[in-house]
């Protein structure tokens, strides 16, 4: 079983900015550097929605549209570990964060098909 940790939540004011790590520990069955890392988020009241996304097989990145040009998830795939930048904070982006790792290495998709998923961090962002 994998297992995803994340860290680096926390309360930020406007205009900051915060990265969030993803840490997947090595389990048989599971290829960090040929896996897809999410980053999801969920706000009270609204439904799940995507981040960003990166296919450690070949470094493809997939954006939302509401927070491209402000974030940039990157992976080490020697520490298993996948951040996430987030820039220009808004008080809108004050969310519950959490990571979600998938076998086969594509971005995208329903959040079904995902394998593993972290515990989430609160990203609070006051105004």
């Amino acid at each position: 079983e994998v297992q995803l940790v994340e860290s680096g939540g926390g309360l930020v004011q406007a205009g900051g900015s915060v990265r969030l790590s993803c840490a997947a520990s090595r389990s048989f069955g599971f290829t960090f550097d040929h896996s897809a890392i999410t980053w999801f988020r969920q706000a009270p009241g609204k439904e799940r929605e995507e981040v960003a996304c990166i296919n450690n097989s070949d470094g493809s990145t997939l954006y939302a549209d509401s927070m491209k040009g402000r974030i940039t998830i990157t992976s080490d795939n020697a520490k298993n570990t996948v951040y996430l930048q987030m820039n220009s904070l808004k008080p809108e982006d004050t969310a519950v964060y959490d990571c979600a790792a998938r076998i086969f290495p594509v971005c995208g998709g329903l959040d079904t098909l995902y394998d593993y998923w972290g515990q989430g961090t609160q990203v609070t962002v006051s105004s």
